[in-house]
C-alpha cells in the first residue's frame, strides 16, 4: 500500500556555533526559546551574527545551510511552545537566514548609444 503521508524529517544541525574561546558564555541559542545564552536577545543576536560571519568567512553556502537547518529546528520548538501564535515563517527566515546571504554588488551597465 502506498501512503500519501510523508515521513517526519529528522533533527537538523545542533546549535553549537559560533564557537568561542575563553570563559564567557557562548552566543549560542538556548532551546526551546531560541534566545542567546550570553545576552538574552533573540538568536542569532548581533554578536552571534558577527562571530558566525567570521567563522564561515568565505563559505557563504555553508553558513546558509547551517542557518536554514537551525531555522527548521527553531520552527519546531517555537510552534510547539505556541502553536497558535508562533512567529510568521517570513519573520523566522529573515531572523535566521536572510542576513547571512551574500550580496552581490550592483553592476551598472553602460548605456548603449
Amino acid at each position: 500500500m502506498i501512503s500519501t503521508r510523508l515521513p517526519t524529517p529528522g533533527d537538523g544541525p545542533r546549535p553549537e556555533r559560533p564557537r568561542v574561546a575563553g570563559g564567557r558564555p557562548p552566543h549560542t541559542p538556548l532551546r526551546p526559546t531560541w534566545c542567546c545564552r550570553a545576552d538574552g536577545q533573540p538568536w542569532p543576536c548581533g554578536e552571534a551574527r558577527l562571530l558566525l560571519r567570521r567563522e564561515y568567512d568565505g563559505n557563504n553556502v555553508g553558513l546558509a545551510i547551517y542557518l536554514a537547518g537551525l531555522m527548521y529546528e527553531a520552527m519546531r520548538d517555537l510552534y510547539q511552545l505556541n502553536p497558535h501564535g508562533g512567529p510568521e515563517p517570513t519573520a523566522l527566515f529573515n531572523r535566521f537566514v536572510a542576513w547571512g546571504a551574500s550580496r552581490r554588488p550592483t553592476v551598472h551597465r553602460p548605456e548603449l548609444p
